[in-house]
């Protein structure tokens, strides 16, 4: 698939989320395999305003491209505004949020709102097209509730009346937010449809998911959310299977300890100290899971305010893990991945 002059095959991609997909985190699946990152969503209304908080997501380092810059909004002329100061950060492309799906976003008239208005969708994607220089995707869902699924003649609207460079689905309905299985079924028939590269997200949660659906649906790639906070080596766990056919072995102690620590190095420089160790603490669980005694760690870190004592806590915890002996390391449970590939 290619989006402007980006080109990848089987991609693997990083999804936007809130307060997860910062620039330390991108940068670091980028480095386990990450083909495309993507922002955080941003606030239009706040990139025109100036706010710190929205501006600062807008902060892309060299060695996270390819990397999508995310707004959402409801204002066409506050979207095209918005676009254009995004554009100057120099992202590989923009993003539209269409789906997301909670509340305040909705409440705005934005996110998944915008699919009780599709000539709005499609009318906001093709200002944003002719307002800027940088290719233009849009992220959506299949429809606001199963009664009203309305993405395939959608994608070939914003295909062809708004001009976007690529569509990624979320293969739920806006009422179930996170419930309920992923029909990944209507992305095999919005391929059909169109001509422009389609992203599956949804229930891509192992290296065999990835498999599958690129296998089930033809989809152009596959977009990575929630399981990647528990599981950062996920991408490239699902970069060697699909290559190679076969499932890597776990990432050892070493690294797990040695990556979490630098990813709230690079954090609390971003970020500074306290933010960045008060938000960290949605990482532990994945870093840590499957290890022993685990649970009693993290109730020790959660407690923490500072990267030495987060530092501390987890080298000492390698020294216990170590004297106990490696028959031991993950004797707490094995992650569906690791009981798939010693049934194979």
């Amino acid at each position: 698939m290619k989006i402007g002059t980006v080109e990848v095959e089987q991609g693997v991609f990083l999804a936007p989320m809130e307060e997860v997909s910062d620039l330390p985190f991108r940068v670091l699946c980028r480095n386990l395999g990450a083909d495309i990152v993507y922002t955080e969503f941003i606030s239009s209304e706040g990139l025109v305003r100036d706010a710190w908080r929205s501006v600062k997501k807008l902060t892309l380092h060299e060695n996270e491209h390819p990397v999508a810059i995310q707004i959402f909004g409801g204002n066409l002329d506050v979207m095209k505004e918005a676009a254009l100061i995004a554009e100057a950060s120099e992202p590989d492309f923009l993003d539209i949020n269409c789906g997301c799906w909670v509340k305040n976003v909705v409440a705005r008239s934005a996110g998944a709102a915008l699919l009780k208005e599709p000539d709005t969708m499609v009318t906001m994607a093709k200002t944003l097209v002719d307002a800027v220089k940088l290719p233009v995707t849009v992220k959506t869902r299949l429809g606001w509730d199963k009664n009203s699924i309305i993405i395939v003649d959608l994608a070939k609207r914003l295909e062809q009346e708004a001009g976007i460079a690529a569509l990624a689905i979320h293969c739920r309905t806006r009422d179930m937010g996170h419930e309920g299985a992923a029909d990944w079924s209507w992305v095999e028939k919005v391929k059909q449809a169109v001509n422009i590269p389609i992203i599956l997200n949804g229930d891509v949660n192992t290296p065999e998911d990835c498999r599958r659906a690129f296998d089930m649906t033809g989809c152009d790639a596959v977009m990575v959310g929630r399981a990647a906070i528990t599981n950062p080596f996920i991408f490239r766990q699902a970069k060697t299977y699909l290559r190679t056919g076969e499932f890597e072995a776990s990432p050892s102690l070493q690294e797990r300890i040695d990556l979490c620590l630098q990813h709230l190095r690079h954090s609390v420089a971003f970020k500074g100290e306290g933010l960045a160790v008060r938000e960290f603490r949605k990482f532990y669980s994945g870093y840590l899971k499957g290890l022993y005694d685990a649970s009693s760690v993290r109730r020790d870190i959660m407690r923490y305010d500072s990267f030495a004592q987060v530092e501390e806590r987890l080298w000492l915890y390698h020294a216990q893990l170590l004297e106990r002996g490696n028959a031991e390391h993950y004797s707490a449970e094995l992650t569906e991945y690791e009981e798939h590939a010693m049934a194979v």
